[in-house]
């Protein structure tokens, strides 16, 4: 495991925003999986293979880039890394960005899955909510933690490995018709 961890992170230091985006489409996929399998109890044999590929592309496509990106952004826009610092960037993560990033995310998902424009504004006034408070349950510890002790380029990597119950809960949600 220890040799697995050192190849990632050489891989990040040489190709930091590709192994990003591949991070965080993989594990988007994790999640599509672990909700398939855990949360709905699907089992193999109707396993959606297909809902697992459209969720890989949403976090190879949108999850990885913006949130890659909006580190960057927030890490230029709140300097320093004292406590101070890590709780302003937790407010300014958790209220500026993380409402318009789930409703981005369940926008996509609704649109992928084939939802038309009426329906998934129907979708979203059912699931913005719910998936807005437990995101408030999930992220702001883990945010603040993240930004205090974890160094710009790994901040995605530790928001995905948290991200993969977080993935699971969002998947089922963004597929529940």
């Amino acid at each position: 495991m220890a040799g697995l961890w050192r190849s990632y992170q050489a891989l990040m230091t040489k190709y930091p925003w590709s192994v990003q985006i591949i991070t965080a489409g993989s594990l988007v996929g994790v999640g599509d999986v672990i909700s398939q399998q855990l949360i709905e109890r699907r089992g193999l044999a109707h396993h959606n293979v297909r809902r697992t590929a459209r969720m890989m592309s949403i976090g190879f496509f949108f999850v990885g880039p913006v949130i890659g990106t909006w580190y960057k952004v927030l890490d230029r826009l709140v300097v320093g890394g004292s406590k101070s610092a890590a709780m302003k960037k937790m407010l300014v993560d958790q209220l500026c960005f993380a409402p318009c990033f789930l409703g981005a995310f369940l926008c996509i998902s609704g649109a992928l899955n084939g939802l038309t424009v009426e329906e998934n504004i129907v979708k979203l006034k059912r699931d913005y909510k719910d998936a807005l408070i437990s995101n408030y349950y999930l992220w702001p510890p883990v945010q603040i933690a993240n930004f205090y002790f974890i160094p710009l380029q790994h901040r995605l990597a530790v928001v995905q490995i948290v991200a993969v119950a977080w993935n699971s809960y969002l998947t089922w949600k963004a597929n529940k018709l």
